[in-house]
């Protein structure tokens, strides 16, 4: 399976026929037309992507790798041709580098038991960041308690960048692995992640970047990007939900051992050994979800197709509109106002909780995320038990914004 590479098109994107691509945007919320800004949850899907996971089971469905019939062999053609897609997607070397999970969670912990855990002992440090989604949070505290080492937080500013310079300091000989998220859930922030990484080459630290949030929304290139390892979900890319890729420098993979043990994962099984299968089979344990990474292929297809850049592009205008246009809501306050920010909003207001801030917006047809978006500590960081957080992607556009604002007006009329 072929891909080319994303089109250079500096035109912006033309996004009311992008919308006509998401059959569940089509339908009115509450008598209004749906705004939804939560993205950073789920992306939506299109219908290429509804039709990717549609085909496989009306025409071709079977179990891969092993069956002669001709279904089982296009099922296993069209799951393996998905890895080329990723190698594209991520400007990786090679397919062998693609390990298909569940999702960025399970990538995380793939990483932290197969390769961390090996290497820790009483004393020795992981760090990651204060800023992390407590997947890239309850791992790495899992491993650090059963081996006696510690996990070392460098804290975020004020203004919710990471600070660089705490976190350089947190780095010492001690230090075994960095795991450090590329673009926050919460804030939007985009860490300076090539930069870290360049510190921890220096000291010959291992380290992993959390993709969940940048995969969907700019170009990831695992050349420059100078990581070991690298995760994100296919359900944040417009793909299905579990599903989700695993990256990994190769001479790591192989020297990892699996990670879970079952059926082709091996070569060969006696009673008194087993060989194990070579990278990426070695840590695809048992049957996967075929359809859900024929569709995760489309889902990058899709936004291939359209450009990475100018989804960016897109998403970072729509931010700024967004910030301008809420400066008019008297009460609210924007947790997270770093000057490289992603598309995302987080935010409370002086009379309203966000769980009822987010039921008004949703009688007015607005979705946003109202919670501590699994990011507990980042929360006490900034004292509030919870945000509003509204979250853009490629079908969003300004008469979204529009519509988040009107609704934010109601919140204050009722409780201001």
């Amino acid at each position: 399976m072929s891909v080319e590479p994303d089109p250079v098109n500096a035109e912006p994107l033309d996004v009311q026929q992008l919308r006509g691509d998401f059959p569940v945007l089509q339908q009115p919320m509450n008598g209004h037309r749906l705004a939804f800004l939560d993205s950073a949850a789920s992306a939506q899907k299109p219908q290429a992507v509804i039709d990717a996971e549609r085909g496989c089971y009306e025409r071709y469905y079977a179990n891969i790798h092993r069956g002669v019939y001709q279904l089982s062999q296009q099922s296993t053609q069209a799951y393996e041709g998905v890895r080329e897609i990723v190698r594209q997607f991520l400007n990786a070397d090679s397919e062998r580098e693609v390990v298909f999970v569940r999702g960025a969670t399970e990538a995380i912990n793939l990483v932290a038991q197969s390769f961390v855990r090996p290497m820790l002992g009483p004393g020795d440090e992981v760090l990651i960041t204060g800023m992390e989604h407590h997947a890239n949070i309850v791992p790495w505290q899992m491993i650090t308690e059963v081996t006696g080492a510690r996990l070392v937080v460098a804290p975020v500013l004020d203004d919710g960048q990471l600070d660089m310079d705490a976190l350089r300091e947190r780095i010492s000989d001690r230090t075994r692995f960095i795991s450090v998220v590329h673009v926050s859930n919460t804030l939007g922030t985009i860490n300076p992640v090539e930069a870290i990484t360049a510190l921890a080459r220096e000291r010959g630290i291992p380290v992993l970047v959390d993709g969940a949030q940048s995969a969907p929304h700019m170009t990831v290139d695992m050349q420059a990007l100078g990581a070991d390892f690298y995760c994100f979900s296919a359900h944040k890319t417009y793909g299905p939900s579990g599903a989700g890729v695993l990256w990994g420098r190769l001479e790591h993979l192989e020297a990892m051992p699996p990670y879970q043990g079952g059926g082709d994962m091996i070569r060969t099984v006696t009673f008194e050994k087993t060989e194990y299968a070579e990278p990426p089979q070695r840590f695809e344990a048992g049957t996967p979800n075929i359809a859900g990474v024929i569709a995760l292929g489309a889902g990058l297809e899709y936004m291939m197709g359209i450009g990475r850049n100018r989804i960016l592009d897109h998403e970072v205008g729509l931010l700024e509109y967004a910030n301008e246009a809420i400066k008019e809501i008297n009460g609210l306050r924007v947790i997270g106002t770093a000057p490289d920010k992603a598309g995302v909003i987080s935010f409370v207001m002086d009379h309203a909780h966000p769980h009822d801030i987010g039921t008004i917006l949703d009688m007015e047809g607005v979705a946003v995320r109202a919670g501590h978006h699994c990011t507990q500590p980042l929360m006490q960081r900034f004292g509030v038990p919870a945000t509003v957080r509204a979250s853009f992607g490629l079908y969003n556009d300004r008469a979204d914004v529009d519509q988040l604002v009107a609704g934010l007006r109601k919140v204050n009329e009722l409780f201001g």
